[in-house]
């Protein structure tokens, strides 16, 4: 038997923190157009079920066109049963809702639920709240005889900017388990849970920012009812990727070098037009370097779905070499160095704005 498992599609997702309002509509749509497109390969690999834990939705208000689109894609394919439990983005019931349920979708509780997808093949799930999380374990009861999933939505350990409950893992051993559906982390894991079993994080469908960068998608179990083995498979179907990358400009002083720099650096993460890249420059330059950062993101802004240029590169300068210089240049300069109302690391940076103002450059 096949059974997908994905998590955290995030549908109706705001998107504002990176895309302006015309580039969020669209990547809204790519989300749900990613999703409909993981049913289409669903019914082409002919999976049994999709395990979709949690956070289906980012928000309890959801359009119109995506809850038509999301129904019609778990009903474009009778043979393929939707098991949805909900997670900490989306607890409002979406689909209870509706005058009619899709027949081929199953949903959870705060209570243990159980559907038996084969003769052999159980699966369990439950819907944290307040009272029954750290009771879970405990409370749920397996048959050794058959081949367990477990779905869940929570994160591994507890974390002080995320309140999503804590999925106790090693609660979860020597409990006839043989593979955890969770939900809630953003990255693909895979991981032992015990002798018998493992755990599986599948990541989101797509990332939504530069903090969920790298591949994602889904996973593909492949379960040998005879034999009780589970192969499993990560599938990429991201239409987009993030993609963060890191510059030391440490000796370059021309914007064109550090223009050709940030190219190389880009090439070796193969990014293509569909992908957003987000540069941090790094290093340590001269406080007189040539260094554009407008014209540094005018180059690359075109070529990629969405460019992000950050400068936190540090500047050094060799106040010796300004010791006699008579100018203008030279006596700010010694101004700066000898001023004790400058904190030590941040004259460099006051010298070279000061250097750039003088010579009537644009400051930003």
């Amino acid at each position: 038997m096949k059974i997908i498992h994905c998590a955290d599609i995030h549908l109706d997702s705001g998107l504002s923190a990176n895309f302006d309002k015309e580039k969020a509509r669209e990547r809204k749509a790519e989300l749900l157009r990613t999703f409909i497109r993981m049913t289409e390969y669903a019914s082409e690999c002919k999976a049994s079920a999709v395990l979709i834990a949690g956070d289906l939705f980012d928000r309890d208000a959801v359009s119109a066109t995506t809850r038509n689109g999301v129904i019609g894609a778990i009903e474009s394919d009778p043979n393929i049963t939707y098991y949805y439990l909900k997670g900490n983005h989306d607890r409002k019931d979406i689909f209870g809702s509706l005058s009619e349920i899709p027949e081929n979708l199953k949903t959870f509780n705060e209570t243990w639920t159980s559907y038996r997808l084969s003769d052999k093949i159980m699966l369990y799930g439950l819907e944290f709240d307040a009272h029954n999380c750290a009771s879970a374990a405990d409370t749920l009861v397996t048959d050794p005889s058959d081949i367990n999933i477990v779905m869940l939505h929570g994160q591994e350990s507890p974390s002080a900017s995320d309140k999503t409950e804590v999925i106790n893992i090693k609660s979860f051993k020597n409990r006839n388990i043989d593979y955890m559906a969770l939900g809630h982390v953003h990255f693909f894991k895979d991981a032992p849970l015990d002798g018998r079993g493992r755990y599986c994080y599948p990541g989101c469908l797509e990332g939504r920012g530069f903090d969920e960068s790298g591949e994602h998608g889904f996973v593909v179990l492949d379960i040998d009812e005879v034999s009780g083995k589970i192969a499993s498979e990560f599938i990429s179907i991201a239409s987009r990727r993030f993609i963060n990358v890191e510059v030391d400009i440490s000796g370059l002083n021309l914007t064109t070098e550090i223009i050709k720099a940030v190219a190389e650096k880009i090439d070796e993460k193969e990014a293509s037009f569909d992908d957003c890249v987000r540069v941090v420059l790094t290093g340590n330059t001269d406080v007189e370097a040539e260094k554009d950062e407008n014209v540094i993101s005018k180059t690359f802004e075109d070529k990629y779905c969405l460019f992000r240029l950050y400068d936190e590169s540090t500047y050094s300068i060799d106040y010796e070499s300004y010791a006699a210089d008579r100018s203008l240049k030279g006596e700010f300069i010694r101004a700066v160095k000898n001023d004790p109302t400058v904190p030590e690391e941040k004259k460099a940076a006051t010298i070279r704005y000061g250097i750039r103002a003088l010579l009537g450059e644009e400051i930003i």
